[in-house]
């Protein structure tokens, strides 16, 4: 479900009413909780969260244009997706957060290598997403990104 927004502002208003509470805080949620260095801004038509240029000049390898993403949320027909690449690149990040999920949920952990999907948005661990944000600086991901992800 493509949501066509300028900004997370406008993008969170054209989502379905019942979710729009829940895109706000999560959206909340990953502002009060990620470090400095990350760019709040509209990604691949999701609210993203990016380094920037002025600290990775780079970019990202598929676009050098466009800014290395790290988390975006979206919300998708079925579930509100969190993209996290962190959980994708980083093997003890992910076996950290598959651990700590069902401590946090009644549900069973639902996702791929990247997105985590949530089809119930009352079993959402927002306190849980708030200490993965945490866990990883825009330094940190950088130094990640050039080791294991870009070719």
């Amino acid at each position: 479900m493509k949501i066509e927004a300028a900004n997370p502002d406008e993008y969170i208003a054209k989502a379905p009413e019942e979710r729009r509470e829940v895109l706000q805080k999560l959206r909340k949620v990953i502002q009060g909780n990620l470090p400095q260095g990350f760019d709040e801004r509209m990604s691949y038509g999701m609210v993203g969260y990016v380094v920037p240029h002025e600290i990775y000049p780079a970019g990202y390898h598929c676009d050098p244009k466009l800014p290395l993403p790290f988390v975006s949320f979206a919300n998708q027909k079925n579930f509100i997706g969190l993209y996290h690449l962190g959980i994708y690149a980083d093997p003890e990040l992910l076996t950290w957060w598959t651990t700590e999920y069902p401590k946090h949920a009644k549900y069973k952990l639902d996702m791929g290598k990247s997105c985590i999907r949530f089809k119930r948005t009352t079993d959402i661990p927002f306190d849980l997403i708030g200490e993965l944000m945490r866990k990883m600086t825009a330094e940190d991901w950088v130094r990640l990104y050039e080791k294991n992800v870009k070719r």
